[in-house]
Parts: structure tokens; sequence; C-alpha cells
């Protein structure tokens, strides 16, 4: 390993998360994982950040400490530990969960496999043959599935649920006695929503006195109940009066 690329005492930093990617880049080098714990002094003032092994239950000792210098806003390390008190993974750095992840190619791509509706294995055996071997890749399927989950299908939701927005709004403008509520979540996707024609709104006020509410329809792709209230009408038939969207936990 080059020497520049080893912690040592005196070392300085511009910030903080410069110091992080320093001894995260020395940790891939010399294959284990990283992260950062503040060191606290009278209260909540930071007396110093410690940048270590969490290896958990190995109390490793590697780590390298460093501190802020108040007259310049320089960071500087004044402790280092290389030594570790377990093996190391020569060779198999990338496999490490902290130094896998997905370039920007491999993240178009998937988005775009997602959009044909391949599968994931698929994708990720598709990476697999391009890059050689497993190895080669520095990431695993589960990362991949973990993409598709954390991004991809959400910016779906979100723009399902901008859609879904717009379209009630056009009812509204076209008939307003068309009716409806939605509500979303912080991340733009639907929390819940209900909508009632005006047919619906005008035989609510005839039918009212024996309202069912059916939610045995779950949209699994977005986590949804769909639930219909049912009215009767005078000759016993069954009347729609609303639709709903949910969470399923917001069923009680």
């Amino acid at each position: 390993m080059d020497e520049k690329f080893i912690p040592k005492v005196g070392m300085i930093f511009k910030t903080l998360e410069e110091a992080r990617k320093f001894y995260k880049y020395y940790s891939k080098l010399a294959s284990f994982s990283t992260k950062i714990r503040n060191t606290t002094r009278d209260g909540d003032k930071i007396k110093n950040q410690l940048i270590t092994n969490p290896s958990a239950g190995l109390n490793c000792p590697a780590r390298i400490y460093v501190h802020i210098m108040k007259d310049v806003g320089l960071w500087k390390i004044f402790k280092v530990v290389l030594n570790h008190s377990h093996p190391c993974c020569p060779g198999q750095a990338e496999m490490l969960k902290q130094h896998r992840e997905l370039s920007m190619f491999v993240r178009r791509t998937i988005e775009t496999h997602e959009k044909a509706e391949i599968r994931t294995s698929k994708t990720y055996q598709s990476f697999v043959v391009a890059a050689g071997n497993h190895c080669e890749l520095g990431f695993i399927e589960k990362d991949v599935r973990n993409y598709i989950t954390r991004e991809v299908q959400n910016i779906s939701k979100e723009d399902d649920a901008e859609e879904f927005g717009n379209y009630l709004i056009r009812m509204k403008e076209k008939n307003q006695n068309f009716f409806f509520e939605l509500h979303l979540e912080g991340d733009h996707c639907i929390k819940h929503a209900f909508w009632a024609d005006a047919r619906s709104m005008a035989a609510f006020e005839y039918f009212e006195d024996v309202v069912s509410f059916d939610t045995t329809y779950n949209t699994n792709r977005y986590n949804l109940v769909l639930g219909y209230f049912v009215g009767v009408n005078y000759h016993g038939q069954s009347t729609l009066l609303g639709c709903a969207l949910m969470k399923n936990e917001d069923i009680q």
C-alpha cells in the first residue's frame, strides 16, 4: 500500500467529511469497514470525532481520532491505531457492505430493466456476465433489489400519486359535485384518498341508513387497500357511494 494512503498523526483535512473519506478509502485498501462516532464533553459540545472500525463484539482497537483546530477551522489527526483484533478480508473489501456501491451506469441500467419488467435476478446476472465474475462487480444482488425498492419503485409511486391527484382535479373541474380528498405522505406517496362522483354523492343522501365498507381488495404494488362504500337502495340492490385508497396500517 502506498504510504500516502496510510493515516498518520498530524494529517490535516479541510472538513470532517474529507477525513472520513480518507479513512474509508484506507479501510477499503486494508479490507475492513468503518464508521464515525462522536466523543462529547460538557453536554453536547463536541470535543473530537472518532472514526472507528465497527466490528461488533470484537472490540477492535483500529481507529483514528480527529479534532477540529478552532483557530483555523481545519481537522487534524491526533491519534492513530492501525492494529486490528481480528483478521481483515484481503481481496474481498468490495464485498463489505460499506464499500459496495452502484455506479451511475448500473443504476440507469437497473431502471431501464425495471421498466421493461425484466426480473431482478436476470438483471444481476447480466452484470455478472459483463464483469466476468461476481467479485469484479463491487456489489451483490441484494444491492440491486434494495435500489429497486428504495429508488425505482418509490419514484414510480410518486409519479403515479401525482397523476392520480391530477385525475381527481380534472374530474372536479368537469363536475363540481364530484368530491375527493387526497392525503400524501412526506415522500409524496399516497397515504389515503377518498372520492365519489356526482351520482354517488346524490345516492348517499337517500341511502345513508345502511352503509358497508368493503376492503377486500389489496393493491399489492403500492401496499394500498382499495375500499368501497356501499349502500342499499329501495329495491334492495347495492349502490356504490364512494371509493377509498389507504395504507394497510390506516385500516381500523
